[in-house]
């Protein structure tokens, strides 16, 4: 597990053992090759990509895994997520290299562009809301 601060996704892959390494690089690969408009950054510790300010696809070092997290995911269509937490959240663990499928992640990061709950203002207005994109 990670133990000192990282303030780059490189940083933070860097500082995982090598099959964890593994994982988030391909991760990363997958997301960035499929969401190249968003802005990426170490946010709560973890590797975050946000569109618009909003939060939509990070991953986390856990103890026996890989997470991988859509903070929209439960109102996903494409399946393979499963739901995580008490608002809309969905995740997908990863424990070795060959079980990450660019594919599968590429079809829930399109999705993640026009299924979105507004993280961003949830303490501004105390609900979580559904936002309305095109």
């Amino acid at each position: 597990m990670q133990r000192f601060k990282v303030d780059t996704i490189d940083a933070f892959n860097a500082a995982q053992a090598p099959g964890d390494r593994e994982i988030c690089d391909l991760i990363r690969a997958a997301i960035a090759a499929n969401l190249p408009e968003a802005e990426s950054k170490i946010w709560h510790a973890h590797p975050v990509w946000f569109l618009a300010g909003n939060p939509i696809v990070g991953y986390s070092k856990l103890k026996s895994c890989i997470r991988l997290l859509f903070w929209s995911g439960q109102s996903f269509t494409a399946p393979g997520l499963a739901s995580e937490g008490t608002f809309k959240a969905a995740e997908k663990r990863y424990t070795a290299p060959e079980e990450v499928d660019p594919a599968e992640i590429a079809r829930w990061v399109e999705e993640s562009r026009t299924v979105q709950w507004d993280y961003k203002n949830l303490m501004k207005k105390g609900r979580l809301e559904r936002l309305t994109l095109p």
